[in-house]
């Protein structure tokens, strides 16, 4: 259901699988590092700033009069996350030893978060266009794109620094932290941003005396933040030291020089070509074709149909305490020897998500009306978006728990990160296709003027506006793609469930990287 792409998922495993820690410090204890674990909230909190904004401005332009194709291509910005493995070796190995390991790469990268932002203040109002003047697509997808690639590099810096500031008895904490951190930062930078932002929410809620705007605008939410980043930066390299990284790893200290560069990759080479991870990428890679449709699709359709965008967003906050909840609950299913069993059993369910997302979708704008959405309708979509979440997080706790079965505990940092990175591309990849889809698959006319005009091309859009007449949608392409969508997966799975059946039966030593001459 949800339009972003929830970063949901990258998790952290591979920081209390890292083979470079040392857990025998014993018991956690966090006295003596409630300061580090502030700093390390705080700074995941920052990350989520960009992506919760990445994934605010695809509703803020839906009703715009961008196309779904212009929908696909800003998609894009939410790939750097996702093949943040290309560029990680090097954040890792190079450094300035006397300023600090991970500061070398988190100070100034945070700098030009907060410098890019306070930049786009200036120029964020004109780029997302108005009545008379359509939205600035390509620099808007470039320059959030750029954003979200310093997010990443930031997020590979403050991974890496949780393993050396916390105490070794404490760096399991370093997950929690960054769950809490990044989904407190995503919540600030779309829900709380689309409902200060808008006249509706505001009027509704905030005020006794309605006006036309919100609270808040990008342009200053922007403005505030980038100086946030700025001075939360400038007191994190003044007063925050890497002094204990030496004594907790001593290695933390030493330059690595392009042939360590060059050893990382290879041995990232050396796990691909292990058949059974093969075999593996390729389920998770093509597994979520069958969710494109009400992923990326459902809530753009569900605001055309005039479903308040602020009310999407704040479908999230309820379902906090579901998500913190639900991995504990799951745990239980997910420890034995086929994790993906239940990976397996939530799979159709998932894909019931589609025609039920589509069908409420179809009779929205008759359950409207000029009134808004009521609390019935709410609470309709509140059981969908639950049962979506339900479905999604059996899969993401029982496939993160396979992951932490199969990765060779010698590589098991780079093996979760790999598993990771793929399968995150298997999420964005099907998303964006999907979205480019729509308006290949969608088919209008021009009424009443021109009945032989499709209204296919900019020019017979114009044509058509020429003589008077409306685009109209004869046949909506996300019906189709919807449909497409669940054939396509039922199909999968026939092949799927055999083939990750197989996969559960194989041995450790499928997975090591010894097995490679």
């Amino acid at each position: 259901m949800s339009v972003t792409k929830r970063k949901r998922s990258v998790e952290k495993e591979e920081l209390i699988e890292n083979g470079d820690v040392n857990f025998s410090g014993g018991h956690s204890n966090i006295k003596g590092d409630e300061i580090n674990i502030a700093v390390l909230l705080f700074l995941y909190t920052l990350q989520g700033i960009p992506l919760g904004l990445a994934g605010a401005i695809p509703m803020l332009l839906q009703n715009r009069g961008i196309t779904y194709t212009q929908q696909a291509e800003f998609s894009f910005v939410n790939w750097p996350f996702s093949v943040k493995l290309l560029w990680a070796p090097i954040v890792d190995a190079l450094f300035w030893p006397e300023f600090g390991r991970r500061k070398t790469w988190l100070v100034p990268v945070q700098y030009l978060i907060g410098i890019v932002m306070i930049i786009m203040s200036s120029s964020i109002s004109d780029w997302l266009g108005s009545e008379d003047q359509a939205p600035s697509m390509m620099i808007l997808t470039i320059s959030f794109l750029f954003l979200n690639f310093l997010a990443a590099t930031q997020d590979i810096a403050v991974d890496g620094w949780a393993l050396t500031m916390l105490k070794r008895c404490n760096v399991g904490h370093a997950s929690t932290c960054n769950t809490v951190g990044q989904t407190a930062g995503f919540f600030l930078g779309y829900v709380l941003f689309l409902a200060l932002e808008s006249p509706y929410f505001c009027n509704k809620y905030l005020r006794t005396v309605p006006e036309d705007t919100g609270l808040v605008t990008l342009s200053s939410f922007l403005l505030f933040w980038g100086w946030v980043f700025i001075i939360t930066t400038t007191i994190v390299a003044l007063f925050k030291h890497e002094n204990n990284d030496t004594i907790n790893n001593p290695q933390e200290s030493q330059v690595k020089g392009i042939k360590d560069i060059v050893n990382a990759y290879k041995q990232l080479l050396t796990i691909v070509k292990l058949p059974a991870v093969r075999t593996l990428a390729l389920v998770l890679f093509t597994a979520k074709l069958g969710f494109c449709a009400s992923d990326a699709v459902s809530g753009l359709k569900l605001v055309e149909a005039g479903v308040p965008r602020e009310d999407l967003a704040l479908l999230a906050v309820p379902l906090v305490p579901v998500q913190i909840i639900m991995p504990v609950i799951l745990s239980k299913y997910t420890t034995g020897p086929a994790p993906l069993s239940l990976w397996l059993r939530a799979f159709p369910l998932r894909l019931l998500v589609g025609p039920l997302a589509a069908a409420l979708v179809a009779i929205t704008p008759s359950l409207l009306g000029n009134s808004g959405p009521s609390y019935s309708y709410l609470f309709i979509l509140l059981c969908l978006y639950i049962f979506h979440q339900t479905c999604l997080y059996c899969m993401f706790v029982a496939v993160m728990a396979f992951f932490a079965k199969v990765s060779d505990p010698a590589v098991g940092g780079t093996y979760m990160t790999l598993l990771n990175t793929v399968s995150n591309l298997g999420t964005n990849w099907p998303n964006t296709l999907a979205l480019w889809a729509i308006d290949h698959l969608t088919f209008k006319t021009c009424s009443p003027a021109l009945s032989d005009n499709t209204c296919s091309s900019p020019f017979e859009v114009d044509e058509c506006k020429a003589s008077g007449g409306t685009c109209v949608v004869s046949i909506d392409g996300f019906y189709i793609e919807t449909v497409i969508c669940l054939i396509a997966g039922f199909l999968w799975l026939q092949w799927g469930r055999s083939t990750i059946n197989r996969l559960q039966r194989l041995p450790a030593s499928a997975w090591q990287i010894a097995r490679v001459r």
